[in-house]
Formats: structure tokens, sequence, C-alpha cells
């Protein structure tokens, strides 16, 4: 199958995790399984709008210079980020020096402390948009779908930046809104247990 690749432990996987060493971990133990941290919701949110024209490979790379770069993720201290962290972020060359994505995490920043505020968590809002079983694609064969259509749409509409549909749908897929592993994939009945076992937060 061509969305599969066999790796030196005999275990049939997405072929894409096989396109740079650094992969294999993230795929195993991370891509699809279901995530309730804030914390973890918003870094990945914003990785995704920092992937936006870039290689994932490029970013995961860069992913602890991030890290450090935005206080760990910590939404309410990125929130408090100012034009003299912008600077500092622009001469930070652990990080991609992007202007309108360096802000548009500051802003999203807000954001999310002014959803939090509101709703009780991001991942109690974020998880609203579960995909049912009829909105969801083949494995691997979509970028976007209705659901990341939505709540790109709701994100934009609460002043978020950076966070198209494709943006949001990479974002569900790593996240575990989606278990988007090939049909064959080693890693899809231990995503699909996962996800049996995963309460959704309210």
């Amino acid at each position: 199958m061509t969305d599969l690749v066999t790796g030196l432990d005999g275990r049939q996987r997405c072929r894409w995790c096989a396109a740079a060493p650094e992969f294999l971990d993230y795929h195993d133990k991370e891509w699809g399984f279901p995530v309730a941290d804030d914390i973890r919701l918003f870094e990945k949110l914003c990785l995704e709008s920092f992937q936006s024209g870039l290689s994932w490979r490029t970013i995961l790379a860069k992913r602890a210079g991030f890290r450090a770069a935005f206080k760990g993720f910590n939404f309410r201290k990125v929130a408090e980020f100012d034009k003299t962290d912008v600077a500092r972020l622009l001469a930070d060359s652990a990080i991609v020096r992007h202007r309108g994505k360096i802000e548009a995490i500051i802003n999203n920043a807000r954001k999310v402390c002014e959803l939090v505020d509101a709703e009780g968590s991001l991942a109690a809002f974020i998880w609203r948009f579960e995909p049912s079983e009829d909105e969801l694609a083949s494995p691997q064969s979509a970028s976007t779908s209705p659901p990341s259509i939505r709540l790109s749409k709701e994100l934009k509409k609460r002043g978020w930046k950076f966070v198209g549909p494709t943006t949001v749908y990479a974002f569900m897929q790593a996240m575990g809104l989606i278990n988007d592993h090939a049909e064959a994939c080693a890693l899809r009945d231990e995503i699909r247990l996962a996800r049996r076992k995963f309460v959704p937060p309210k």
C-alpha cells in the first residue's frame, strides 16, 4: 500500500513518518492521541500557525526553541508580551522569525484568556468540534473538513489570527479529534483505544 511504510521493527506505519528520522517518535507517541490539556492545545495551534507555508520538519526541529521563547506556551504569560518581546522574538534564531505570526500568537494568547474565562477551558471549547462519524473522510485523504471550517470560523469570529481551515484540520489530526492514521498503520488501533478511553472535557 502506498500510504504505508514498514519499520525496522516490522510494524507498518503511515508513510509520512519515514520522511525524517525525528518523525517516528512524533508519529508513535504524539500524533493522533487525544489531548485535553489547555497548554498543549494552545502550543499546537501556535505551531500549526507557524507552519503555514513551511514544512512540519522545520517546526518540529525548532519546537524546543519555540517553547523557550514563548514561556512554555503558557498563554497567560504570552498574553502579557509587548513590543519589546516582539523585538526579542524577531532576533531569536531558535524560532521562525516572522513578525505577522509572532504577533498573531500574542494576539491569540489574549484571545485564549478571554475564551477560558468565558468557556471554562480551551479544551472544553475545542472538543465541541469533534467530528461525527459521517463527517470523517477516508484516512489521510483530506486537508480540511466541515468541522475544521466551523472551528476556524468560530476562532476568527473571536479574533484569532492564522487559524485557517487547513491549519485547524492539521491541529485536529494531531490532537486526536480525528484518527487519521492509515487504515493498516500499527498506531491506528492504539489511537482508537485511546479515544475510546478518553472523556472529552465539558
